[in-house]
């Protein structure tokens, strides 16, 4: 018989295993009989695969109705995605403090923030910049997607951001006053500041939302697992509505230190900062750290046609695994990775051919960039070439925890405006990354559906797939 394509393949074994976990036994033993003639005759496909799940089902169908952003770039959405689409980069020298004492002295840090433009002085005094970074960000979502909250709609409304590592910043300062001063002398905000589910309840508090309220810190995959599991929170019915994203305010003397003595930051930089980010180049040595926040306004279809919403993208799909290698090295051959953006397409519905572009985790780490690639020419197998990938942390740098979430909005805004944002300073490819990243320029593309890429520490992967 003809040689079924790699493509065809890994979908049907896709399909097999989540029909094994199907609790419906009559359409378990047709589906498996129509696999099976398949295999073994290598019939052809009768129907491509639909986009996503039915029209007539929207109440399972998610989708974006809103976004805010507080990026490298400046505050708001307009600033974000001109720095991103004319290949712009947000690097600069550390000035949040001294770094002189550090092999690593650049980031890319979120310029003139007032966080008294979307609260209270004095609440702002109290809450961390993390949290300063998600309520902005929320606003602007909230804003942007047209939401009333009065007290009745709030019970519907819930909040899921994702971080990394917490609030740097106040426990560095809170350690220097325990030394210095005692212990005693340590704020009486510091608690409350510190925990790492604040942005996501102070989200709660400024905005007035008194519904499902959670967190999710998963480092690097935060802010993406954040939107993924907000999408499941609307669907078992815990939330009408749902405001997730990622928040990281990582630039302290704490963090760079603590990134650099395990030379996961890029030491090359210092003297050319916008040059810094190599994804994907055989000159990489690191990443660049980001601040920054994302917040995306979740709902079901109905809803938003009900409000008479603004519709900005369709969340198709997420998936999320773990390596279970090691705690900071990705596994070598991505299996993990492979393993979350195989079920972000099989809850998406999809074959990997109608995925348009890769909004790739890319971090320009030499294991990272080399394991990503990997994972996916597994996935896409022949089409891996022709599927467009680019990295936004060549301009903005790794923004942590909020990445994730930060990257679904450039994800979205890249098919809205059917341009693919650019890979900088892939000057000499790596021979082992050979893919098509876009370098240098934006490409204008027909986009219809694209897939996000998160992975962090420990582990962790996350994927998320959006429709136009």
């Amino acid at each position: 018989m003809a040689q079924m394509s790699a493509n065809r393949r890994a979908a049907l074994r896709a399909e097999l295993l989540s029909l094994v976990r199907s609790t419906a036994s009559t359409d378990l033993e047709a589906r498996i009989d129509e696999l099976l003639a398949e295999v073994l005759e290598d019939a052809p496909i009768t129907a491509p695969l639909p986009l996503g799940l039915d029209e007539e089902d929207e109440d399972r169908r998610i989708v974006v109705t809103g976004m805010g952003v507080v990026s490298p770039f400046g505050i708001g959405l307009a600033p974000f995605w001109k720095g991103l689409s004319s290949g712009q980069s947000a690097v600069t020298r550390i000035t949040h403090f001294d770094a002189s004492q550090f092999p690593c002295q650049i980031a890319a840090q979120v310029p003139n923030f007032v966080p008294q433009v979307f609260m209270d002085a004095k609440e702002a005094r109290r809450i961390s910049r993390s949290s300063q970074l998600a309520v902005a960000a929320a606003h602007m979502a909230v804003t942007a997607a047209n939401l009333r909250i009065d007290p009745a709609a709030s019970e519907e409304i819930g909040t899921l951001i994702g971080c990394g590592t917490s609030s740097m910043q106040e426990i560095e300062q809170a350690s220097a006053t325990l030394l210095q001063r005692g212990g005693m002398k340590i704020s009486p905000f510091f608690i409350a500041s510190a925990l790492p589910h604040m942005p996501s309840s102070q989200v709660a508090i400024q905005l007035g939302l008194r519904g499902y309220t959670s967190a999710v810190c998963t480092a690097c995959a935060a802010g993406a697992q954040a939107i993924g599991e907000a999408a499941e929170v609307i669907r078992r019915g815990d939330a009408e509505i749902m405001l997730a994203g990622g928040a990281e305010a990582p630039i302290s003397a704490l963090t760079v230190g603590a990134f650099a003595v395990i030379r996961a930051l890029t030491t090359q930089g210092n003297d050319d900062p916008t040059h810094a980010s190599r994804p994907f180049d055989a000159h990489r040595d690191g990443f660049v750290l980001g601040e920054g926040a994302a917040v995306l306004v979740l709902e079901r279809m109905s809803s938003a046609r009900r409000r008479g919403a603004h519709i900005q993208a369709e969340l198709l799909g997420y998936g999320a695994s773990s390596d279970a290698y090691h705690v900071t090295a990705p596994d070598p051959n991505g299996y993990g990775a492979v393993r979350a953006m195989r079920r972000a397409l099989h809850n998406a519905r999809l074959d990997p051919q109608q995925i348009d572009y890769i909004n790739a985790h890319a971090t320009a780490t030499p294991a990272g960039d080399l394991a990503e690639t990997r994972a996916i020419k597994q996935v896409f197998g022949e089409y891996a070439g022709n599927v467009p990938i680019s990295a936004n942390k060549s301009m903005i740098g790794h923004l942590t925890g909020a990445a994730g979430a930060v990257e679904a909005v450039a994800t979205i805004l890249t098919l809205q405006n059917s341009l693919i944002p650019p890979t900088l300073n892939l000057d000499q490819p790596d021979e082992e990354c050979d893919l098509d990243y876009v370098p240098g320029t934006a490409r204008p593309a027909h986009l219809q559906v694209a897939m996000s890429n998160s992975f962090g520490f420990g582990g962790v992967n996350a994927v998320l797939i959006f429709k136009r």
